[in-house]
């Protein structure tokens, strides 16, 4: 897995020997963690609403699709609580065996499980943040209809789990134009306001989401 790639390909990338391989990247943990913040930054981005946070470890974050545990790293070095959610084990295993710091008092659960089903009780998160990882949930799903109805099943789920104006930052790869408006009506259908930016890297999207709020762009 190299830089001249492209995009990884899953799952075949994040299991086995490529899980390992993944982890150890210096450019892809570089990468990932860069991304994490931005995704921060667009946490607190006006267009969303003030945001009036005390101390961070006042706060549960998801990392959605944590993989080997890079943002979640991130998340917990800044004091939040964060949940770490990710469907392989491959993955999920690299994390667990990090000796991540942290305070004593601070919550670092992961879960094995899927994005679409997250075994999480509703309006208990304040925040949920996701790197690279939502494109996936449409993963070896044949049909238009079927794809259509687990992206939005995913949305209303996950507007589900937030609390009141809890806000989500998704950065993914949709793969085209129809992909993208799939995913983003999704969100306007359940409920959440919000707009969209496109990346600077090639096929990159953010989507920023507030529970609720104000007028919505996307």
């Amino acid at each position: 897995m190299t830089r001249k790639e492209g995009l990884p390909q899953f799952p075949y990338d994040y299991i086995g020997e490529k899980a390992k391989e993944y982890n150890n990247l210096e450019w892809m943990e570089q990468n990932q963690k860069r991304t994490t913040l931005k995704c921060l930054d667009y946490l607190f981005d006006p267009k969303l609403g003030d945001l009036e946070i005390s101390e961070f470890f006042n706060y549960i974050v998801i990392d959605l699709g944590c993989g080997t545990g890079f943002s979640s790293e991130v998340l917990i070095d800044l004091g939040f609580n964060v949940i770490g959610i990710d469907i392989l084990k491959d993955m999920l295993f690299k994390t667990q065996n990090k000796n991540i710091s942290y305070e004593k008092n601070q919550i670092h659960e992961l879960l094995l499980g899927s994005i679409i089903n997250i075994p999480i009780r509703t309006n208990c998160i304040d925040f949920i943040i996701s790197v690279s990882a939502y494109n996936f949930i449409t993963h070896n799903i044949p049909t238009f209809s079927e794809k259509k109805s687990v992206i939005s099943s995913t949305a209303r789920y996950l507007y589900q789990i937030l609390k009141k104006n809890g806000r989500m930052i998704i950065e993914f790869y949709p793969g085209d134009e129809q992909n993208l408006n799939l995913f983003l009506s999704s969100f306007k259908k359940n409920k959440f306001n919000g707009f969209h930016i496109k990346g600077n890297k090639g096929g990159q999207h953010f989507v920023l989401l507030k529970k609720r709020g104000y007028n919505s762009e996307m």
